[in-house]
């Protein structure tokens, strides 16, 4: 069931993936848009297109983590479905780890309260493949051990159990999603810049680009468009109803292929790049099982096009220039 003239909820939705979202279900109609953001990364940037397709789009700064402001959220706009992609971020998580796992702890916490009172039908929990830490094999399907890392891994593994107890316990309708590397248009440049960013401010600068050990190592990286129009169809599946469904292509990208495409498509593909020591613990490989969403959805993941990657670049040097 689509979100056609239902009232949505989306939580993170003035952030990298979370506009992009919001970007895909106005395409559903529904009948009211909200978005909650504590615009720590978002930026009302991100959503000119969603405003100019829906100017009553209703834009609230709050923490996602405050069950009474949540609650008071949910209930004033008729909330029907939440997509709940609020976070504190990896980077965050070294420099403030308590407040990283209280808040994204607390933000799952919330969401499961409110589920559990009645004052929603449907959640749908973005997480993060980080839950998972270091492969153990390959690729990695829902069931792999969590092996935190970070605080940030351990907060999206503790945040991803507690929804599925919600679940288990109380019967709340609830589908946690794990994405692998996204990459597009949106992701922030500054500080927490991704590989994609980085790369081409590399080249803008006219520096060299530097890549971490032999550039050997792979990522599952997918497109944010492409991840934003998978959520819509978990969201709108009746079998992906309770389920941990990885969210990613099933492929395997290396750095040095990945560099080698973004070179070629900036039409600088001798672009000077050098290889640095290894960082120490960097995963080696990073693959999704994609089979159960795939499954579930009937048809093949999407896999990272040379036209998507294109948007990318587009995007990233109009906005590093």
């Amino acid at each position: 069931m689509s979100v056609r003239s239902k009232s949505i909820l989306v939580t993170g939705g003035a952030g990298f993936i979370g506009s992009h979202l919001v970007d895909r279900l106005i395409r559903d109609e529904p009948r009211r848009i909200t978005v909650v953001d504590n615009f720590f990364l978002g930026s009302m940037e991100n959503l000119t297109a969603a405003q100019a397709a829906r100017p009553d789009i209703d834009v609230i700064r709050l923490d996602a983590s405050d069950l009474a402001a949540m609650q008071d959220v949910v209930t004033t706009h008729e909330i029907d479905t939440v997509f709940d992609l609020a976070v504190i971020p990896l980077p965050t998580s070294l420099t403030y780890p308590a407040w990283t796992v209280q808040t994204n702890v607390g933000i799952a916490t919330t969401f499961c309260e409110i589920a559990r009172r009645g004052l929603v039908e449907r959640l749908i929990h973005v997480s993060s493949s980080e839950a998972y830490g270091s492969a153990r094999y390959i690729p990695m399907d829902e069931g792999h051990p969590h092996d935190a890392i970070t605080p940030y891994a351990a907060s999206k593994s503790a945040a991803d159990h507690i929804i599925e107890s919600y679940v288990q316990t109380f019967g709340i309708d609830a589908t946690v999603i794990r994405p692998f590397n996204n990459i597009g248009p949106r992701q922030n440049p500054g500080s927490y810049a991704g590989i994609v960013p980085i790369i081409v401010r590399r080249v803008l600068d006219g520096e060299p680009i530097e890549i971490f050990g032999d550039g050997e190592q792979t990522r599952d990286f997918i497109f944010v468009k492409d991840s934003a129009d998978l959520i819509a169809q978990v969201h709108d599946s009746d079998e992906c109803r309770g389920k941990v469904l990885n969210l990613a292509t099933g492929v395997e990208t290396s750095v040095n292929e990945l560099v080698s495409r973004i070179l070629g498509l900036m039409g600088r593909p001798d672009h000077p790049v050098i290889h640095t020591e290894e960082r120490p613990g960097d995963v080696r490989r990073h693959l999704a099982d994609v089979s159960q969403l795939e499954s579930l959805l009937g048809h093949q993941s999407p896999r990272l096009t040379d036209d998507a990657l294109g948007q990318t670049v587009e995007w990233y040097t109009s906005v590093l220039s």
